[in-house]
This record gives C-alpha cells, sequence and structure tokens, in this order.
C-alpha cells in the first residue's frame, strides 16, 4: 500500500510540473492532506530564460575609447525593459488577464487612450475572483504588454502609461 501512495504522489507531483509549464509558471506549492499526521507538502519551481542576457566579463586590460562606447550602451536596452519603465502598471498577482469587462465587449483601454486615477486598466482572475486594476495614476496608455487570456506572474509589467 506505500507503493501505491509513493506512485501517487510520483504521478500528482508530475502533474503540478505539467500544469507549471503549460502555464508559464515558475513556482507552485501545495500541501495534501492525507490524516492525522500524514501529508504531503511539495514545491515545484523552474527558472523561466531571463529577457536580458547574462553580463559578459570583460578584460583588466584598458579597452581603446572606441571599444568602450558600445560597452557603455545598455541604456537603450533598459528602456526598451518595460519592468524598468517608470510608467509601468504591474499585476499584483499571479493570474489570467482579460482585457474586457465581458468576452464580445469593447476592451477597457487601448493605445491612445487617456485614463484617469482608478480607471479600470484590465482584469486579472485569480482563483475565480475578478480582480480590476487600477490606474494609479492619470495618463495616455503609450503601450498593453499583455495579450487578453494570457497568464501573468506577480511584478509582472501590464501596461505602460505616461
Amino acid at each position: 500500500m506505500a507503493e501505491n501512495k509513493h506512485e501517487t504522489d510520483v504521478a500528482f507531483i508530475q502533474a503540478l510540473a505539467e500544469l507549471l509549464r503549460e502555464n508559464d509558471l515558475t513556482e507552485l506549492q501545495v500541501k495534501r492532506e492525507y490524516g492525522d499526521n500524514d501529508s504531503l507538502n511539495v514545491r515545484v519551481s523552474r527558472s523561466l530564460p531571463q529577457a536580458q542576457p547574462a553580463p559578459v566579463s570583460v578584460p583588466a586590460a584598458p579597452a581603446q575609447p572606441a571599444a568602450a562606447a558600445p560597452a557603455q550602451q545598455p541604456a537603450p536596452e533598459e528602456m526598451d525593459d518595460p519592468a524598468q519603465h517608470p510608467g509601468a502598471v504591474t499585476s499584483p498577482m499571479v493570474g489570467t488577464v482579460y482585457m474586457q469587462p465581458e468576452p464580445g465587449t469593447a476592451a477597457f483601454i487601448q493605445v491612445g487612450s487617456q485614463v484617469s486615477e482608478g480607471d479600470t486598466l484590465l482584469i486579472v482572475e485569480a482563483m475565480k475572483t475578478m480582480n480590476h486594476i487600477p490606474a494609479p495614476r492619470a495618463g495616455v496608455v503609450k503601450r498593453i504588454l499583455v495579450e487578453d487570456g494570457a497568464p501573468v506572474e506577480y511584478g509582472a509589467p501590464l501596461v505602460i502609461l505616461e
């Protein structure tokens, strides 16, 4: 019977790993209670590929001025990283993004939309609860970084407001 329980636990962990991969999640933790003093506590995690390449080590020898100029230009890459943008609105939770209040209706926002502080930008569904994500300040929507129905992580940039 213990071997059957072990096989069930392994299948359960494999299913969690598959769920993690299918939904592009980085971590999932579950506690399974079997009875008095008998439980299984599982934490499955993975690392996603980084958007920026790892830093490259530069030799200690002095470089020529022409070679130094390209090495000092990571600023445009940082500006392209939406998470670093000062107008980024990030997800307060893990969930699924919905761009409109109901299927078939108009989206809350579009690129170029003028929003006021507190206006709903989009919805993040988490555990069957629809969480309206408000605009933290008034501004114009410059970029929408997520697609309708896409999974998002905590802290993921959703929208750029300027």
